[in-house]
């Protein structure tokens, strides 16, 4: 399904706080914090010519995030960025005066950081990057998970020493039990989510991912003129859409949000025209995107610099997948998990569909720009929708 953005809003400016978030500044400070992690390169944006030819598009690029920072997913950035930057506010608070980065493993730092606990809820990625951030620093973690999250994205969140505590119902269940306990428990809480009265920290999240959006504009060889992204809560999207605003000004992209038809909360918001909470139906193996009820930041940003809305099938990310592990003329084989590969696969959707093609303006001119957001972090599932191990992808590669 397809909704193109009709709000009074579409088009209107940035918000000047979303936008000192999402400006030039902001990305050059998330990369210089980057620089300073462990594991840190750059990861590989692909030319997929082969499927570009295929879909009757002039180029397909995509940002391959499957190997970030030794996490498998863009997350390993936010949640880890707004653990670092809140540990140098309260050392800066403490010690009365401006604490650097560089300064972050020093042992004044390092004892305030290790009387702070950090929580939040998570399907896996945001979670294990709170987890890092927390560790890097030598501050505690708890991590609050919903009973959809596999043992095995469990078991990869408490390698980085978290604790570890369950929730009863969806992620929107363990997003309220995570600020009700870290209330009680004076902890403060890491949200890739936002609400009303919470929204700086859910803002640095976000500012933490500009940093791969740094990398991506140095490196496309043009403007993109279409830019497909998968939503959950609606955080990357956001912060996708309103850096490439801010950075290509009016020959910005058209800018898609793709979600799961079983958890489409950004696209019913769109369809009222106001930030909604929908009903959990039947799980959708799109889970990092099986989300409920958007994210108020991302929301306030979407409604001004999304220009369509759309939703996909399972089993439109299952073949994308395949796809993706199996590509069609010289193009490089990419390990994508459900989630990761749903931006692509809306954008195969639409060109499949000759009236969503036509509404997007696709043609054989259309640049089209992607994230594959996440490698293979459910491993068993991985294997059996594609029918090969991510190491067999990797040496077919």
């Amino acid at each position: 399904m397809l909704l193109l953005n009709t709000h009074t809003r579409h088009n209107d400016a940035l918000d000047m706080e979303d936008a000192e978030v999402l400006g030039s500044d902001a990305a050059k400070k998330a990369a210089r914090f980057l620089s300073f992690r462990a594991d840190h390169r750059i990861t590989p944006l692909h030319s997929l010519s082969g499927l570009a030819k295929k879909a009757g598009v002039s180029a397909i690029h995509i940002k391959d995030e499957s190997e970030r920072l030794g996490m498998n997913s863009f997350k390993a950035l936010g949640g880890s960025y707004a653990v670092i930057c809140l540990v140098l506010e309260e050392a800066a608070r403490k010690l009365g005066i401006p604490v650097d980065i560089s300064e972050l493993q020093s042992p004044a730092v390092r004892e305030i950081a290790s009387r702070m606990t950090f929580g939040c809820a998570t399907d896996g990625n945001h979670g294990k990057s709170v987890a890092a951030g927390a560790k890097m620093v030598g501050a505690k973690a708890a991590i609050f998970v919903h009973s959809g999250v596999s043992e095995e994205r469990v078991a990869a969140i408490a390698e980085y020493g978290a604790t570890m505590i369950r929730v009863d119902g969806t992620y929107d269940d363990s997003v309220a039990e995570a600020q009700r306990k870290c209330a009680d428990m004076g902890w403060t809480v890491v949200s890739d989510t936002s609400w009303p009265g919470y929204e700086r920290i859910p803002s640095l999240v976000m500012q933490g991912y500009t940093a791969m959006l740094k990398e991506v504009v140095a490196s496309l060889p043009e403007t993109p003129t279409h830019v497909f992204i998968q939503a959950g809560v609606g955080g990357l999207a956001a912060a996708v859409a309103g850096f490439f605003d801010i950075f290509y000004g009016e020959d910005r992209p058209q800018f898609i949000t793709v979600e799961p038809d079983r958890a489409a909360c950004i696209f019913a918001s769109a369809e009222a025209d106001d930030l909604i909470k929908v009903d959990s139906t039947e799980p959708t193996i799109m889970a990092m995107l099986e989300c409920y009820e958007p994210s108020l930041v991302a929301w306030r940003i979407l409604t001004r610099k999304a220009d369509a809305f759309m939703t996909i099938t399972e089993e439109d990310a299952a073949e994308t997948m395949r796809q993706l592990a199996r590509p069609v003329d010289n193009d490089p084989p990419i390990i994508s998990g459900e989630s990761g590969a749903a931006g692509l696969a809306g954008l195969l959707a639409a060109v499949r569909d000759p009236d969503m093609r036509s509404t997007l303006g696709i043609d054989e001119t259309s640049r089209i720009f992607v994230i594959n957001t996440e490698g293979a972090t459910d491993k068993g599932r991985y294997e059996k929708i594609v029918g090969m191990t991510a190491e067999e992808v990797k040496r077919v590669g």
